[in-house]
């Protein structure tokens, strides 16, 4: 079924990322419900379908240098998404096991209790202008503020396209640093700031051009020498918050009660929250969702975590972007705050032909709506951890995937992998020299 098949209105199911059974699916009939569902449009299901990679050695050159071929991931969907009340099926690049399974198991559950809220602010971004060698920096700080306005339509002028799309410099503001250990005033700095909506963009490229572009204008204002102007990846005026809020009732399971259950997830938030070694794992897990979305959409997945970990410490200690509370006794709630520059226009994303058909798959419609996705898969990924390090352990579920990755590696095919895979399941050796045996004594046989 395509959008022009019939006037008629669409089933429930039309733009539904609530699959059953979708991990028991062959590939094409993966593709095909996608298809069904809206998701996909004919070109997509096409290209998603070939074999080899879409992406040709000669855009490749186009993007990078020194180019030698291409190098492929798998694309994953993460399904059951329920975000400020719209259904995504989501696009997932990565190679572990276990990731996608995860989020669309949590997202299932938050489904049923109301999905996640997200919010994201303004696409704003910062640009870093380093000012040294004035005569007294706190005087030259008030000459840039006392010129703000001037600066500002400096800034605009550079950029005039990205004005008319209701984008361009904001606001501007000075710091001044002097490190520890140091009287020369050559290495007291002046910080100038300025603050750039990129609009649908990430906007790396458009806030360095305006920095260079106002070097010279806070040379002249400050009587300083101007060194670095670049972004800045501590985008902390570009965050997105996300919520969700589960009754204890609905979080039963593997033989533990729902109380039992959301005592281990608080538990497990507290020590994060105590503890900088437990927040860099409870962290990174959340970085597994986020950027397994962003490598499918054409995102700087090393922008987002520096961007990430340094906001995880601003405050001088690092902490996690993840927490996990109790409303009453009776309502789990799990917040997460972090920054998000991330755009659906430019770079790759306008040249890589997989890229473009993942986030039509998304279908969303700014940067913005995209963040609260990516958000809402992170707080997804760290429910889905921490549910299980609080009860049957991380290594259950995340060993019998990773089974089958082994099982595949030693060379089984089809329906040898889950026989294989099972096997080392049940002797508790999941290594690629077991498999390889267990796979040439199961050919011996003729199996499976």
């Amino acid at each position: 079924m395509t959008l022009s098949d019939s006037a008629t209105p669409p089933p429930s199911s039309w733009r539904s990322s609530r699959v059953a059974g979708f991990y028991r699916l062959s590939v094409d009939e993966r593709l095909n419900l996608l298809h069904e569902r809206g998701f996909l449009d004919d070109d997509g299901m096409a290209l998603l379908r070939r074999s080899g990679s879409a992406l040709s050695r000669s855009t490749a050159e186009a993007m990078i240098e020194n180019v030698v071929g291409v190098f492929e991931l798998p694309i994953g969907v993460g399904l059951n998404f329920l975000i400020n009340g719209k259904d995504y099926a989501v696009p997932m690049v990565v190679e572990e096991p276990s990731i996608v399974a995860a989020v669309s198991h949590a997202a299932n559950l938050v489904r049923r209790c109301g999905g996640f809220t997200a919010q994201a602010d303004r696409s704003v971004m910062t640009g870093q202008i380093q000012v040294v060698g004035v005569a007294d920096p706190h005087r030259a700080a008030e000459a840039v503020l006392a010129a703000k306005e001037d600066l500002l339509a400096l800034a605009n002028q550079l950029e005039p396209n990205m004005v008319a799309r209701g984008g361009g410099a904001v606001d501007l503001d000075v710091r001044v640093l002097t490190p520890e250990g140091t009287k020369s005033r050559y290495q007291q700095m002046v910080i100038v700031h300025i603050y750039v909506d990129a609009c649908d963009a990430m906007g790396a490229n458009l806030i360095n051009t305006i920095a260079e572009g106002l070097a010279g204008e806070i040379e002249a204002v400050t009587g300083g020498a101007v060194y670095l102007r670049i972004l800045s990846n501590l985008t902390d005026r570009r965050r997105v918050s996300v919520q969700c809020r589960l009754p204890v009732e609905e979080l039963g399971w593997q033989g533990y009660t729902g109380e039992e259950v959301a005592e281990g997830i608080v538990n497990a938030s507290v020590f994060a929250e105590t503890d900088p070694y437990r927040a860099a794992t409870h962290n990174k897990g959340i970085m597994n969702g986020i950027d397994a979305v962003a490598l499918a959409t054409g995102q700087d997945w090393r922008a987002l975590e520096a961007g990430a970990h340094a906001f995880a410490a601003v405050e001088g200690r690092y902490r996690p972007l993840a927490r996990w509370s109790m409303a009453d006794p009776h309502t789990l709630v799990g917040e997460l705050d972090l920054p998000l520059a991330v755009g659906i226009v430019g770079g790759p994303i306008r040249l890589h032909p997989t890229v473009r058909v993942l986030l039509d798959m998304l279908g969303v419609e700014s940067a913005r709506e995209l963040a609260c996705v990516m958000g809402s898969v992170g707080l997804a990924q760290n429910l889905a951890a921490i549910k299980a390090l609080g009860s049957t352990g991380i290594q259950r579920g995340h060993m019998a995937l990773h089974a089958r990755s082994v099982a595949a590696t030693a060379g089984a095919c089809g329906p040898e992998v889950e026989v294989i895979a099972q096997a080392m399941i049940g002797e508790r050796t999941i290594k690629v020299e077991r498999a390889a045996t267990l796979l040439h004594e199961l050919r011996q046989t003729g199996g499976p």
